[in-house]
This record gives C-alpha cells, sequence and structure tokens, in this order.
C-alpha cells in the first residue's frame, strides 16, 4: 500500500526562501537518480531535456510547453553535486521578469525504501519569492511530485 505523501512549502512573510520538503516511497539512489537522468526527468517534469550534465560545474536546460503551444526555457548551473546526497543550482525562467533564484537540494535517506527531499530556495528579493508564490507554484510542484513518485515506480 502506498502511503499519500504531499509536498510540503513553507515561506516564512518578509524573508527571501522558500522550503520545499517531500517523502518518497522510493530508496535515496532512485530519488536522486530522478533527478539527474534526463529521461526519467522528462517523464515526471513533463518537460523537454536540451541539456543536462549532471555534475559539479554542469549545466542544465529545460523546454516546457504551455497548453497554447508556447514554449518557456529553464535553465541553470550545477555549483555542488554530490552523488545521492545533495545539488546545489541556480535556476532561471527565461523570458521573463523573474531574476534567478539559488537551489540547496538535499536527499535523505530515511529506510532501506523512502527517502526525503528538501529544497531550499533563495530569491533576490522578498518581492521576487512572493511573485512566485503568487503562480500555481504549490500545486504545480506536489503534482510533479507525485509524478515522479510513480514514474520511478514504474521503472522499478
Amino acid at each position: 500500500m502506498i502511503m499519500e505523501r504531499k509536498t510540503k512549502i513553507h515561506a516564512e512573510n518578509d524573508r527571501q526562501e522558500i522550503l520545499i520538503t517531500r517523502e518518497f516511497e522510493l530508496p535515496v539512489e532512485l530519488l536522486f537518480k530522478a533527478h539527474t537522468e534526463a529521461e526519467i526527468v522528462e517523464q515526471w517534469m513533463g518537460n523537454r531535456v536540451l541539456k543536462l550534465e549532471a555534475v559539479k560545474h554542469g549545466s542544465y536546460e529545460f523546454e516546457a510547453t504551455d497548453p497554447m503551444g508556447n514554449k518557456h526555457r529553464f535553465n541553470g548551473t550545477i555549483h555542488e553535486f554530490v552523488l545521492n546526497e545533495k545539488i546545489t543550482r541556480t535556476f532561471e525562467m527565461e523570458g521573463t521578469p523573474f531574476p534567478v533564484q539559488l537551489e540547496f537540494m538535499n536527499f535523505e535517506e530515511l529506510t532501506e525504501d523512502t527517502s526525503k527531499l528538501s529544497i531550499h530556495m533563495v530569491f533576490k528579493s522578498v518581492e521576487a519569492r512572493d511573485q512566485i508564490l503568487k503562480l500555481p507554484f504549490a500545486q504545480g510542484i506536489n503534482m510533479a511530485h507525485n509524478r515522479l513518485q510513480e514514474v520511478i515506480q514504474k521503472l522499478n
């Protein structure tokens, strides 16, 4: 039986950050793999992966197509990469007024078959962070995490 897991998003007033946590019914190695292998990323994120160099000083570029057929690109640089433990990267939404943000992603083994993802996102300003929160951000990330769980379980 799969437990219902929901992504938790914590954003304190007057802070330039968002904290995201989610527990998965997956070993930490598979959770990490879901963030570093292009074929898997495409399945759960629903984006095309144009580039994904999952190494220190690597970079990535994703392309999403909205319901109207418009293409949107996202990119960044990986600054820290520790296998099955952490990824520190920048994240930029091209062609938008949103400034680049910094993401600290930590992968933690809870048991042999469960793991936890913690993401600490840091924004240029409180205003930039608040603009992101006005988007359907929480709903989108929870849906993506639900798909990640489903995709990896099918592959496993």
